[in-house]
């Protein structure tokens, strides 16, 4: 594949993972963070196609700018993001509002700013790296899980308004990945308010930004990984007062795989295989 690809919140982790991903299927990639340090290292992991800048995703007018400048852009990826854990009544006003502009208004202005230049040209792909969160309620984790809502309605309410338009060749795509293991959960390995990232699978980062470039052979709008989880939040989401009874052993199961996670960690061992 030819053309540019931004990336957003890819200074580390998942993003780090997604800008490699899509420079093997040969992209150039620009690699863009708040940090643009972080940046610049990813950009030179990838060689001289690379480009990187600094980038504040709730900055529309800086999004706009980095989609006009792009040369031949064809794929915009956002997957900055952060996470807070916890009661939502424990969160203040800054955070929350942080929160929705990073991880729900962040993402809208990648969009819109992406969709500037893909419309008039009638091609191009945005995958937007929402989560689980984005398909169920997820308890203590609550104000993460409503941003992630409202990213989610977005982005398939785009790709339903961008056919309606008649544009067929251009996608938008939500990613629903499981566990990330990565720098935004690593601390939180200890978090009691942490628990619902392990009720099911933990991935690496490399897994999940593999099964995302694969979009741009398939697109759909809607990826679940694994699917299997998808259909199961749904239900549960579908189904609250079931949800609600079932939450206890939920917790239960998934602090006890959250433990056992944490104490390999500490002994040194690789988390993954």
């Amino acid at each position: 594949m030819t053309g540019t690809a931004v990336v957003t919140g890819a200074g580390r982790g998942l993003g780090r993972a997604l800008a490699h991903a899509l420079a093997r299927r040969g992209l150039a990639v620009h690699v863009t963070d708040v940090d643009a340090a972080a940046a610049a290292t990813v950009a030179a992991e990838l060689g001289d196609r690379a480009t990187s800048a600094a980038l504040d995703v709730a900055d529309a007018e800086a999004c706009r700018a980095t989609a006009r400048e792009a040369r031949d852009l064809r794929v915009w990826v956002n997957n900055a993001g952060i996470l807070a854990t916890g009661p939502s009544w424990e969160q203040d006003d800054a955070l929350r509002r942080r929160m929705f502009d990073i991880n729900a208004l962040g993402l809208i202005n990648g969009t819109d700013a992406a969709l500037g230049v893909f419309r008039p040209a009638g091609r191009g792909h945005v995958i937007n790296i929402v989560s689980m969160a984005g398909l169920a309620p997820a308890p203590s984790e609550t104000l993460y899980a409503a941003t992630k809502h409202a990213a989610m309605a977005y982005t398939v309410g785009t790709q339903c308004d961008l056919r309606l338009a008649g544009l067929r060749d251009i996608h938008v795509s939500a990613v629903c990945p499981d566990g990330v293991w990565t720098a935004m959960l690593e601390p939180r390995v200890r978090d009691p308010g942490a628990w619902p990232s392990w009720t099911g699978v933990m991935y690496p980062p490399e897994a999940i930004a593999e099964a995302a470039a694969g979009l741009l052979d398939k697109p759909r709008p809607v990826l679940a990984i694994p699917r299997w989880r998808g259909a199961l939040l749904r239900a549960f989401a579908a189904t609250p007062r079931l949800g609600l009874a079932l939450l206890p052993l939920v917790v239960r199961d998934a602090r006890r795989k959250q433990r056992r996670w944490a104490e390999r960690i500490e002994r040194g061992e690789q988390p993954f295989p």
